[in-house]
C-alpha cells in the first residue's frame, strides 16, 4: 500500500519546497490540478519522465488509480 500522509504532513513538506507530481491524464490535469503541481500522467511515470525533477527536494506524488 501507498504511504499517505495528513494535510498538516503536507503542508509542512510544501512549505519546506516539495515538489508534487499528479498523475493523471492530461486532459484531466489542465481541467483541475493542486496549484504548483507538475504533471505526469501514471502511464508515463518512469525515470526519463522524473529526470527533471529536482532530486534533492522532497517529492509528493498525487495519485488517482485509473488503470
Amino acid at each position: 500500500m501507498p504511504n499517505r500522509i495528513e494535510l498538516a504532513e503536507l503542508q509542512r513538506l510544501i512549505g519546506a519546497g516539495a515538489q508534487i507530481v499528479e498523475t493523471l491524464p492530461e486532459p484531466e490535469f489542465r481541467e483541475a490540478h493542486l496549484p504548483g503541481a507538475i504533471n505526469i500522467p501514471i502511464k508515463a511515470l518512469d525515470a526519463a519522465t522524473t529526470a527533471g525533477l529536482d532530486r534533492a527536494r522532497a517529492v509528493v506524488v498525487y495519485c488517482h488509480d485509473y488503470l
